[in-house]
């Protein structure tokens, strides 16, 4: 269908019945104080303006923003309801600016307060907007040649602003009834008829005003906090009870930024200096120089940017004028250019001052008039300026640009690390490509339901929740997902249902890891900010058990073969004792490896130093060779070792003092010579029969009285075959 919005037509429809000409008690000063005063002068009295007044400055406020940011295609129709309704434009083209209205409300004055109020009613200028909305205007006309056949296919909406005095909500409900009448018997006329397209959808704003000081009798209904009362399914209607003068405008200027999706940006620290050459007739006067602001309404659009990027911080502040509506704060750049500097734009909009009649806002016209560009920057606390936006003019029309203040697609693609994640860098990226693949969407030509029920994209967003349930972004946060072994069950366990022979596959390779804990293989652990060889080799599968029964757990409620998959894993990490007893002695083991490489690589540093402790320590090599070897032996991977020959008595007896410092390269093979050669010779008879190394010598040259005539203690020294 081609789509005309419904802010494609708005008819405003004015009240003009004699209560309209009641003052709206909001009183305007008229004097002007000045210095220089003559004496006797009384001071002009205060007026005030009448609720036509008021309804008239600011429902043209409302065509001006309008016309300056939509100067086609967005149409407005004028209607003035009395005792008649009088319409003072249509929906050409030419018919639509300010002047054109201004000049028709001009003709029709103001109303008249001693006319009959019993033979006005607003009721005839809503009869009159709902007839105006069947008319075709151009735009659709030129849409229905185009398509020949298929005119129907065009849509026709719009909307129907009423500026009342409304009695109650009696009344409100009232008016509501009789456009919905109408608008059904005019889309019966319009459908026998080829100058009129019934109405597809109708919006009914009404805005009731009362003067200061008195208390409303009618409800407010606003969009946004209440909303839209579906009266059909062609009318919906809201109200909007607002006072007189000031808040009226305001309330307006909020309604046109919503019908037309406009938004709000407030130009802060305009300087106000005669070198600028901006109203230099009124600044020639001037002594010193001021800072101003101006807020200006736009396409929601321009601030896009700010929306992707996420850079929402000047966002928040209310705007000074329309006082309910959030504006975007930016600076006034103090390096002007001219219009012939080219920058790289990704948009142009069209611009509407709020005050347009203020000193400040006049004055940045004309300066933008006379063909200069200013550059608007983000106000940021700290760090390099960030220039976002751009004023300038084309063809007598102030546009605001928005400059590309981030990377251009042009550009290299970003490095990992410039993202959120900061100095992170291993991202799971290969992963992340296979998970995008493995959930792409692609267009259905019909809409086939499942056996639950669910249509396609509820089908695709439940896997899509189901392949996210637990999947870690960084390499060193998962141990599972590195391991080539645990592939076949993480792709199995996300599946919405499983299948005998997937249960086994996920108990296959369950099995698979208890074999490779039983050998004691290595697991892909990160060691990445830990110091060291990192986690022993029992907690890195304590580690890995633990994320893989996390990983399933998050499926159990899926379907029962799920839970059967659970139920493996528990099974298989209960161990029994004596499985358990291998493994503290496999932790034995690695605990005397890690110390003895330790001790070996200080002791190659300080070799010079252990040349005296030589003969010492050899015992205590012995025993960490048996305590080795008994280790060894009960490992359960291990075979069995082979029978060694048996040790003689005498190195059993020989008892030499513990090395109290790290054993040297040059000892252990002394110590392993030692041994050698212990093996190949008959032990020494006095090494035997010695007491604390020391042997006795010419025990038979003693007398019967026990003096030794000739006697002498020798040391037994650990050298096999010597004495000395």
């Amino acid at each position: 269908m081609r789509v005309f919005s419904v802010s494609h037509k708005t008819v405003f429809v004015v009240d003009h019945c004699p209560y309209m000409a009641e003052s709206s008690r909001q009183q305007i000063e008229c004097d002007v104080l000045t210095k220089s005063r003559s004496q006797g002068v009384i001071p002009l009295a205060p007026v005030s303006k009448s609720l036509w007044t008021c309804a008239v400055e600011c429902s043209m406020e409302y065509c001006r923003i309008l016309y300056d940011i939509y100067p086609s295609k967005k149409l407005v129709n004028y209607i003035v309801s009395d005792s008649e309704f009088h319409i003072l434009n249509s929906w050409r083209q030419e018919d639509q600016s300010v002047q054109e209205l201004m000049a028709a409300l001009a003709a029709v004055g103001p109303p008249n307060p001693r006319e009959d109020p019993e033979c006005c009613s607003i009721l005839h200028g809503l009869v009159a907007a709902v007839e105006s909305l069947c008319k075709i205007t151009e735009y659709q006309h030129e849409s229905r040649t185009s398509l020949m056949d298929m005119a129907e296919r065009v849509a026709n909406r719009g909307r129907i602003i009423c500026l009342t005095n409304a009695k109650s909500d009696t009344h409100v409900r009232m008016l509501e009834d009789c456009v919905l009448e109408t608008i059904q018997e005019q889309n019966k006329l319009a459908a026998g008829s080829d100058r009129l397209m019934p109405i597809q959808q109708c919006e009914l704003v009404l805005v009731h005003i009362f003067p200061q000081g008195d208390d409303t009798l009618v409800s407010d209904r606003p969009k946004k906090e209440v909303r839209l009362r579906d009266i059909s399914s062609v009318l919906s209607s809201e109200v909007h009870s607002v006072r007189a003068g000031r808040h009226l405008a305001s309330k307006l200027n909020v309604l046109v930024q919503q019908h037309f999706d406009l938004a709000s940006t407030t130009i802060t620290n305009i300087p106000m200096k005669p070198t600028l050459n901006v109203c230099e007739q009124e600044e020639q006067h001037a002594n010193t120089s001021a800072n101003y602001d101006v807020e200006l309404l736009h396409h929601r659009d321009a601030h896009m940017e700010f929306i992707k990027s996420g850079d929402l911080h000047m966002v928040g502040t209310t705007s000074r004028d329309s006082g309910l509506k959030e504006t975007v704060t930016l600076k006034w750049c103090t390096p002007r250019t001219n219009s012939v500097e080219l920058h790289y734009c990704t948009g142009a909009y069209r611009i509407s001052p709020v005050d347009v009649n203020s000193r400040p806002s006049s004055c940045l016209t004309n300066f933008l008039l006379n063909g200069r560009s200013v550059l608007l920057e983000q106000p940021r606390k700290s760090g390099s300026k960030v220039i976002s936006h751009m004023l300038s003019c084309h063809g007598g029309e102030i546009f605001l640009h928005v400059l590309n203040s981030t990377r251009s697609t042009l550009e290299d693609p970003p490095s990992i690390s410039e993202g959120c994640g900061g100095r992170v860098t291993d991202y799971r990226i290969t992963d992340f490509g296979e998970f995008m693949r493995e959930n792409r969407l692609t267009p259905f030509p019909d809409m086939p339901v499942d056996a639950a029920g669910r249509l396609p994209f509820e089908r695709a967003k439940a896997q899509l929740e189901r392949h996210t349930r637990y999947w870690p972004m960084i390499i060193s946060q998962t141990t599972i997902f590195n391991m080539q072994a645990v592939v076949p069950l993480a792709n199995l366990i996300v599946k919405d249902s499983l299948t005998e022979d997937d249960v086994l596959t996920c108990q296959k390779t369950v099995y698979n890891l208890v074999d490779m804990e039983r050998k004691n293989d290595p697991l892909p652990i990160s060691t990445v900010g830990s110091r060291g060889k990192g986690p022993k080799r029992d907690e890195q599968y304590r580690i890995m058990w633990n994320e893989l029964e996390t990983l399933v757990k998050t499926h159990v409620g899926t379907s029962e073969r799920h839970q059967q998959v659970l139920e493996c894993i528990s099974a298989c990490r209960s161990k029994p004792p004596e499985e358990e007893e291998r493994k503290k002695r496999g932790r034995k083991r690695e605990d005397k490896e890690d110390k003895t490489e330790k001790n070996g690589k200080e002791s190659e540093e300080k070799t010079w130093t252990q040349d005296s402790e030589r003969p010492k320590g050899l015992t205590e090599r012995e025993k960490d060779d048996q305590s080795e070897s008994e280790v060894i032996k009960d490992s359960p991977d291990s075979p069995e070792p082979f029978n060694k020959k048996p040790r003689l008595a005498s190195e059993e007896i020989v008892s030499i003092e513990k090395s109290k410092g790290p054993v040297s390269l040059l000892s252990l093979w002394t110590s392993r010579i030692t041994q050698a050669n212990s093996r190949k010779h008959q032990e020494f008879a006095g090494r035997i029969s010695s007491v604390n190394n020391k042997a006795e010598l010419y025990q038979h040259l003693k007398d019967e009285n026990g003096f030794v005539h000739f006697s002498s203690n020798v040391r037994i020294l650990n050298y096999p075959g010597h004495l000395l």
